[in-house]
């Protein structure tokens, strides 16, 4: 059994190390693995799979939800929220930073990416604070932690992409991402605060009053993006709607703020869906290549081999986790979120299941994992975005996003030894898609 493992993890490290698409990588390792071992019609299987996996009706939302956050990239939304946010904030230890860590868990309910969210807030946020004389190092590092909520609270891109690979409902695991996520953001803003009290000078001094009328004002502009939330996510945790009635509802949402806020125009529609073709081309991509490679490593028995191989250590099932968890930070150092999950679900899934753990909670475990990996350095998607929109070094963004990374790594450990903090909601959604 280890000639197989041996062939297809040589493949793959030499196809992506050659800078091939992670999706033809994946697909090239079982095609080659199968022809090695196994006398089957790899063509055959190849069209299968990719065929099924493109058809499977639990993947209508995702290019729906990707619509919707193409179409709000163009709105006025993150101004708003900015203005909006503001009056409220202003009592707060921290101030304006405390924007940063709301306005990205608003628009994550809005976005499911963490790239999107990071580079919509913070392309209004990041000048407003520099220009106002906040602390560099605590915008920018407020900024690529919270940015990682696009991820975790629905809706959430990978958490479809997880839900389909491992066969569980989507709607679970977008009730599951809530508590975890708010979680997240409140000891985001904890820290702000901390570090506000213990060295005030990393807030300007202000002498700026707000009335209850300017904080009413306030509510008026944050409208659009609270009509989304309760379309989107209030849709769906109500048992009104599942992932993708709530996706499209989603869309005429959008549609309705950009009609309003008279940006609507055909090139911009025009826009939002090229964008959309190509973000679900890519995972389309990757899905049916890690769906044949799945099925490829099963027929060559990796799955098993492996399996047994950990149990023999005999670490239990605490061992286990943490030994994942481990894999996965060092993966993330050199691999984005997505297409780590997409290639190595099919032998850690069963070794979690195994090992007691529930499917669900898995799937939130693995997106806040995937949160670390977005803000370590080298390949941390929101560090570029950071460091572009700061014009910073990446050594200063990678240094201000640390002890928002150990937030995470505190939250990731709260859910292995508490795993209720994600199942205690997600039981009651129903099975659903």
């Amino acid at each position: 059994m280890a000639a197989p493992v041996f062939v297809i993890f040589a493949v793959l490290l030499l196809v992506l190390g050659g800078g091939v698409w992670v999706g033809l990588g994946l697909m090239s390792a079982g095609i080659v693995g199968l022809e090695v071992f196994r006398n089957m019609p790899v063509e055959k299987l190849l069209a299968q799979d990719a065929w099924s996996s493109m058809t499977s009706p639990e993947l209508i939302a995702l290019p729906l939800f990707i619509f919707m956050g193409e179409l709000l990239f163009h709105t006025r939304l993150s101004e708003m929220t900015f203005a909006g946010l503001t009056p409220w904030t202003q009592r707060l230890p921290g101030r304006l930073l405390h924007v940063n860590v709301l306005g990205c868990t608003m628009f994550a309910a809005a976005s499911g990416s963490s790239a999107a969210t990071a580079a919509t807030i913070g392309r209004i946020t990041l000048t407003e604070l520099f220009a106002r004389g906040y602390d560099r190092s605590l915008a920018m590092g407020s900024l690529a932690g919270a940015g990682t909520l696009g991820l975790l609270i629905p809706p959430s891109i990978i958490l479809i992409v997880y839900g389909v690979l491992a066969k569980v409902s989507i709607l679970q695991l977008f009730i599951a991402g809530i508590v975890p996520g708010l979680i997240l953001a409140g000891g985001f803003m904890a820290y702000i605060a901390v570090a506000a009290i213990l060295k005030p000078s990393v807030v300007p001094a202000e002498d700026v009053r707000y009335s209850w009328g300017d904080r009413l004002r306030g509510l008026w502009q944050l409208t659009p993006m609270i009509f989304l939330m309760v379309l989107v996510v209030g849709s769906m945790y109500g048992g009104f709607a599942g992932p993708t009635e709530a996706a499209a509802v989603g869309v005429l949402g959008a549609v309705i703020i950009a009609a309003l806020q008279r940006v609507l125009s055909f090139k911009i529609v025009r826009d939002a869906a090229l964008g959309t073709v190509r973000t679900c081309s890519m995972i389309a991509l990757l899905l049916a290549s890690a769906l044949f490679l799945s099925r490829a490593m099963a027929f060559l028995g990796v799955p098993g081999a492996v399996a047994e191989g950990i149990a023999s250590l005999d670490m239990g099932r605490y061992g286990v986790i943490f030994v994942i968890l481990a894999f996965y930070i060092v993966l993330g150092t050199v691999m984005d979120g997505l297409s780590s999950i997409v290639m190595t679900i099919a032998i850690t899934l069963p070794l979690v299941t195994a090992a007691g753990f529930d499917p669900v909670w898995f799937g939130v475990f693995l997106v806040v994992v995937v949160e670390m990996a977005e803000t370590s350095p080298p390949v941390g998607f929101n560090l570029f975005i950071v460091q572009q929109l700061a014009k910073a070094s990446m050594w200063e963004v990678s240094k201000a996003v640390f002890p928002f990374f150990m937030i995470m790594v505190l939250l990731v450990i709260a859910m292995i030894f508490f795993p209720d903090i994600v199942t205690f909601v997600s039981g009651k959604a129903g099975p659903g898609i």
